[in-house]
């Protein structure tokens, strides 16, 4: 039992691609639902930021329309510019992580693809 331990120990050592191998196949299987999840972020963050614009007209329209106190007006303006804030620069990101995605999903076949004739020639 310690000798065929032994064997599969070095047969892991003379082909550490194979556990790179997996690992790309694993990110290979899962890259649909990071491209999905990018989408679902920028559509949500949009979202958000159409209702928040939305908002603001209204705290516009309240401010003018009555004299409200300009302390609760200024905190929702702070409030608002802040959401936006961040909003775009989710978007930003998400946006450039689905780009990101996007370029290396042809290039994660074509590895995985080398891989595999690769192990198969080993094996």
């Amino acid at each position: 039992m310690t000798l065929r331990k032994e064997e599969e120990s070095k047969k892991e050592e003379q082909y550490p691609l194979k556990t790179l191998h997996d690992f790309l196949f694993e990110i290979h299987q899962e890259w649909g639902s990071f491209k999905t999840a990018a989408v679902i972020g920028i559509i949500l963050s949009a979202t958000l930021m159409i209702f928040t614009g939305y908002r603001l007209i209204l705290v516009i329209i309240m401010l003018r329309a009555s004299g409200a106190r300009i302390v609760r007006v200024f905190n929702d303006l702070i409030f608002m510019a802040l959401i936006f804030a961040f909003v775009i620069y989710e978007i930003y990101l998400l946006v450039k992580q689905y780009r990101f995605f996007e370029s290396w999903e042809r290039r994660m076949g074509t590895l995985l693809r080398v891989e595999r004739e690769l192990l198969e020639k080993s094996d």
